[in-house]
This record gives C-alpha cells, sequence and structure tokens, in this order.
C-alpha cells in the first residue's frame, strides 16, 4: 500500500490531492453547473486554494492571495491552473453553489467511515454508535445579516452526528443560530439498531418516539425528578456507580401521547466529579454501566467541535454571504476528512494534529508524502506545542 505514496516527483501539497476522488468532484460540480461560463478559475481551483488555505492557516482573501503569488512558480506544481486574485476567489465564494463542497465532502465522509467502521471507541459494540450536538460560531449580525440569531448578534450553527467509530462527522447541517438543536433530529435518517446520543436540549419525546418505532436507540438526560410512574426496578451493583436501573412510563397526558411506550430510567453517580446524573434510554438489553459509558461517549462530539474550532478556520470567514460561509465550512470538513483518510490510508501513527503541523510546514517540498508525514523531525518541531486536542491518537 505505501509504495503507492512513494512518488517524490510531486509536491506534498499534490500528492495529498491525489487522495481526492476527481470524477465525484467533477460530478458533484457537474450536478450544479459549477463551472458554466468559466474561464479560467474553476471550481477545483476554488477548492484547492481554500483547501491550501485551511492547511496552512490563512487569516483572509488578502493573505490566501500574498501566500500564493510569493509562490507563484509552484501554483502549477500545486495543481492550480487559474489565476489567483482575491477579487477572483471572493466573486467564487459568493457564486459557486456550496452544495458542490458539500456534496463532496459527503463522498469523503463515507469513504473515511468505511475506513474506520472496525475502530474502537472504548466500547465494544456491534452497531452504529452516534453522538448528535451542536455549536454556535458567533458573528457580526451587520456584516452577516442573513445569520439571524439574537437581537444584535448573528450566529451560525453546526449540527453534527458524529460516527463515534473514527470520530467522522457522518451529518452535518449548518443553520443560522436561532434554530432550535431539537429541531435537526427531523431531518435526520434514522439508522435501524443504531445508537443515537444526545443531550437534554434534544429532550422531545415525540421525536424520541419516532427514533424508537423505527427500532433504533436513543441514549438522553434527564431532570432528576421529570414526571414518570415507575413499573419496576432491576437489581443493580452499586460500585458501579449505578444508583437504580428502573422501567417507567411518563405521566400526563401530553407526554403519554408523545411517548406511550415503556422507558428506561437509570441513575448514575459519577465519583470522580461527585454529580448524579438520570439517564432515558429505549435499549433495554445493554448493562446500565454501558448506557453511562454511552452518554460518557458524548463528549467526542465537545471534543470534535473544539478541535476544528482550534485547528481550522472556520471562526474568520473569507466572506459574509451565506454561500461563502457554508462554502469555506464544507471545505474545511472536507480537508479534516481527507486527512483522516490520508492517516488510515498510510497507516500513520502521528495523531491528525500532528499530520496537518508537517503539511503546513512541507506542502511545496517534493518528497514521498509518507516519508514526509512519518519524519521524526518534523514530528519533533510539533511536539514543543502543548495543550493540544488530539484526535485519532
Amino acid at each position: 500500500m505505501r509504495r503507492r505514496y512513494m512518488n517524490s516527483g510531486k509536491t506534498i501539497f499534490a500528492q495529498l490531492m491525489d487522495f481526492v476522488p476527481a470524477y465525484e468532484f467533477r460530478k458533484c460540480v457537474d450536478r450544479y453547473n459549477g463551472n458554466h461560463k468559466v474561464i479560467s478559475f474553476s471550481c477545483w481551483d476554488q477548492y484547492l486554494c481554500l483547501a491550501f488555505a485551511q492547511l496552512t492557516y490563512r487569516e483572509s482573501l488578502r493573505d490566501i492571495q500574498v501566500c500564493l503569488r510569493a509562490t507563484q512558480s509552484r501554483l502549477y506544481h500545486l495543481g492550480i491552473r487559474g489565476k489567483v486574485s482575491r477579487n477572483t476567489l471572493a466573486h467564487a465564494n459568493q457564486t459557486r453553489d456550496w452544495r458542490i463542497y458539500a456534496d463532496f465532502a459527503q463522498i469523503l465522509i463515507a469513504k473515511a467511515r468505511k475506513l474506520y467502521a472496525a475502530d474502537s471507541f472504548g466500547i465494544e459494540l456491534n452497531q452504529a454508535v452516534y453522538a448528535l450536538d451542536s455549536t454556535t460560531i458567533d458573528l457580526c449580525l451587520a456584516l452577516f445579516p442573513w445569520a439571524e440569531f439574537r437581537k444584535r448578534k448573528g450566529a451560525v450553527k453546526l449540527h453534527t452526528l458524529l460516527d463515534l467509530h473514527g470520530n467522522i462527522p457522518s451529518v452535518v447541517i449548518i443553520t443560522t443560530g436561532k434554530v432550535h438543536d431539537v429541531n435537526i433530529l427531523d431531518q435526520l435518517i434514522i439508522e435501524v439498531g443504531a445508537i443515537y446520543i444526545v443531550d437534554r436540549g434534544y429532550l422531545d419525546f415525540s421525536r424520541l418516539y419516532k427514533i424508537h418505532r423505527t427500532s433504533a436507540f436513543f441514549v438522553t438526560r434527564t431532570k432528576i425528578n421529570f414526571s414518570r410512574k415507575r413499573l419496576y426496578s432491576q437489581s443493580v451493583d452499586k460500585s458501579t456507580g449505578v444508583q437504580c436501573d428502573q422501567i417507567v412510563v411518563l405521566k400526563g397526558h401530553y407526554a403519554k401521547k408523545d411517548y406511550p411506550e415503556k422507558l428506561r430510567r437509570i441513575r448514575y453517580f459519577d465519583s470522580k466529579n461527585k454529580k448524579t446524573f438520570v439517564f432515558l434510554t429505549n435499549n433495554f438489553l445493554l448493562p446500565a454501566i454501558t448506557i453511562a459509558d454511552l452518554y460518557r461517549c458524548r463528549w467526542q462530539v465537545e471534543l470534535f467541535f473544539k478541535w476544528i474550532k482550534q485547528h481550522l478556520r472556520i471562526k474568520a470567514f473569507y466572506g459574509t454571504t451565506e454561500n461563502a460561509v457554508k462554502t469555506q465550512v464544507w471545505i474545511a470538513i472536507s480537508v479534516y476528512v481527507l486527512v483522516a483518510i490520508v492517516k488510515k490510508t498510510l497507516n500513520l501513527d502521528q495523531s491528525l494534529y500532528t499530520i496537518l503541523q508537517i503539511l503546513s510546514l512541507t506542502l511545496f517540498e517534493k518528497e514521498p508524502i509518507y516519508q514526509a508525514l512519518s519524519n521524526v523531525s518534523y514530528t519533533n518541531q510539533t511536539d514543543h506545542i502543548g495543550n493540544q486536542l488530539n484526535l485519532f491518537d
């Protein structure tokens, strides 16, 4: 496998882009007529420029332009054929349909999920396990008037369904800040047999019942004193932290109408943090401690948000239109997933953060990509940076 990636005649950036399924990218472009009446700066050129910006931590369109013009003689070797200018890139970000890059990111996501499907996340389960949550990116309402959030504040939300096998975002939905998290449950295609871990922001019994009727499972938190009727209790080993394991039904006319069947209520004491948690699930087969451990894994999606905000350019945007913002976010996600694909394909031991750091230093180098990403000296250059969040360790 590694011999295929020992070509030293190309720049590392060009070798990285060799992992991109070009035919699938062209299909996405054709689907939305992305290159209609385009003479020189194609959708592929736009993708390469913004991917380059992500990998080299460019902060603005001017920053991208200055950096690329400083290396004008190398642009051809990077794969960029069109003339790069700030105005050209700004126009492309505003006018080229963001769905091109969203659809393409989904293709990469599907590929990555297959590669990481056998990876363990600490709990040995055969079915798919997802964590659902959102993160808010604050914006200036005067500059981003479409991104409504509060009276004097704008924002966009990234609603993400994270596949815990490999920490790959299987679904990403970008909305304005006003959209409530629970509404995203209506847009998900529920997978039979899968487990969905959600926090209290998604506690809507009618929507949870739809998950149940699809023969899927959910794990969520609730308040200690929520209104319910206990049918019976199961024996528990309190040394594990599990305080009770009950089968309950909801009380109240509307609650019973929304979720008319039995639920499982588990109370768990976290001795480390000295906190008590109450979980609700429709899974009656897994041990109670496994349900508690599953909810703890929900923090992986929080770590994912923290990671991409820390290491990718999604807090400072290159354009102010909705199309420009979504284009940038989707290309950032595709870069994240592409590097994850490279890590797994080349069987690299380095963390994703270390790989990104090495790429930022070596994109113009002409050495085999496997050799560069395995280079101990490059790895040592990144070791002095502390307190970094590492996924895929």
